[in-house]
């Protein structure tokens, strides 16, 4: 298969392509050798809710980067630099001193995987146009926008219903066993 047939937009040059955000939950596909890739999250964020579910587990105590280091396995600079975004995102609180260290600024419960996954990646969205209207230089003739928009809304809905609290446990989490898309109302709907 050529590079054309792969990418339909080469043929048009990089200028007609459409301009994508940067996307959180990545396109199932095929890598090069052949294998399924699935929806995945980078690693950092992957890091940052094994580190914040750990300091979950300990929510009264003031956790260091060194610490931390040793409790998840991870190399110190990685999660020195994950705690900083956690904390510059208002997930957690850095206290000096002699018992200083990183806090949750709220119960494990009032934080969400939603929450941590837009800490470390930004929104949460498949596509440019489910964060704003207007994004998107294929709005007019696109035709799968809301649709796409609704895959999103219902993504981000459920990961608003797994707290910082059902990480930290080490039983499975329970689910809806259903998130009918049909149901999710986008907010431009609402308007009309």
């Amino acid at each position: 298969m050529s590079a054309l047939e792969r990418d339909p937009w080469a043929r048009q040059g990089s200028q007609s392509r459409p301009k994508r955000t940067k996307i959180v939950l990545y396109r199932s596909c095929q890598d090069r050798t052949g294998h399924r890739r699935m929806l995945k999250l980078s690693k950092l964020t992957d890091y940052a809710a094994v580190i914040m579910a750990q300091i979950a587990r300990d929510p009264g105590h003031a956790h260091t980067a060194s610490e931390l280091s040793q409790c998840v396995s991870l190399p110190q600079p990685t999660v020195g630099k994950t705690l900083k975004m956690l904390s510059r995102s208002g997930l957690l609180v850095s206290r000096r001193g002699a018992h200083g260290g990183y806090v949750l600024s709220r119960a494990p419960a009032d934080i969400t995987a939603s929450d941590i996954i837009a800490a470390i990646e930004g929104p949460i969205g498949m596509t440019e146009c489910s964060h704003a209207d207007g994004d998107c230089e294929l709005q007019e003739t696109c035709g799968v926008a809301d649709n796409w928009q609704r895959v999103s809304l219902a993504i981000r809905t459920l990961l608003e219903g797994v707290t910082l609290a059902h990480l930290a446990q080490s039983s499975p989490i329970k689910l809806p066993v259903q998130l009918p898309i049909q149901s999710v109302t986008l907010p431009s709907a609402v308007k009309a």
